[in-house]
């Protein structure tokens, strides 16, 4: 009894990096102008970095905002290549 009640007050654990790269591509998926770019997230820290490939700077900002609507990110790095 006692574990439940620590654990049902303990603070939630922020998602884990796996986890947050992955929501970041699904999101980035859903979108019809990002979806078929291919475009990579990795996560350190709750930080995403995006790297890719997009054909203009409007794609580019918006796979950026794209993260940034992801719960638990806590910040977005993009080495996102222009053009290609």
């Amino acid at each position: 009894m006692l574990a439940a009640t620590i654990a049902a007050c303990a603070p939630q654990r922020p998602a884990d990096d796996l986890t947050l790269s992955t929501k970041v591509k699904i999101e980035m998926l859903a979108d019809p102008q990002l979806g078929a770019l291919r475009l990579q997230a990795s996560t350190l820290n709750g930080v995403v970095t995006l790297s890719g490939t997009v054909p203009s700077q409007q794609d580019a900002d918006r796979a950026v905002a794209a993260a940034r609507r992801v719960a638990g990110v806590r910040g977005v790095k993009s080495d996102l290549k222009v053009g290609g």
